[in-house]
């Protein structure tokens, strides 16, 4: 099993939206070194939902990688933002992954407490200016984020 971490701003999808529709798909990632680790994840993976572009930023919760290669279809899609147009459905370019509802927890883990418990080499959302969405997270490091939670 592996750790991730995947980032969602909570006024588009939050946990709590997670939470009411117990699974959904993450789609629109359009970086593709986010893609290769979506490309990476398997059933069972568990993922630290990452509320971003918030006030605080921080975790909120935890979900669980119920399926995996799954063409995101919003690249399909004319009318979203995410289309892309040089991507077919023989050829996908971009991939996702099904997640499902774990917890949410008590409190939020705040970027600063990330930032005060972990290095940029430990944790990269730690990073100034790392925007990725989606990160692997080193199991060690997984444990020492659920003693915060």
């Amino acid at each position: 099993m592996n750790y991730w971490l995947m980032k969602s701003e909570p006024d588009v999808y939050g946990i709590a939206d997670l939470k009411r529709d117990r699974q959904t798909i993450w789609d629109g990632v359009r970086n593709y070194q986010a893609r290769n680790f979506l490309r990476s994840m398997q059933p069972g993976d568990l993922a630290f939902f990452y509320h971003s572009n918030a006030t605080p930023l921080g975790i909120a919760g935890m979900m669980k990688v119920v399926e995996s290669g799954i063409a995101d279809p919003t690249q399909f899609d004319s009318t979203s933002s995410y289309y892309d147009v040089k991507s077919t459905k023989e050829l996908p370019r971009w991939q996702t992954v099904c997640v499902e509802f774990v917890e949410e927890f008590s409190h939020l883990v705040s970027l600063d407490t990330l930032r005060s418990q972990f290095s940029p080499d430990q944790l990269l959302v730690v990073k100034p200016g790392n925007r990725l969405s989606v990160i692997p997270v080193d199991p060690a490091i997984a444990q020492r984020i659920l003693t915060l939670t």
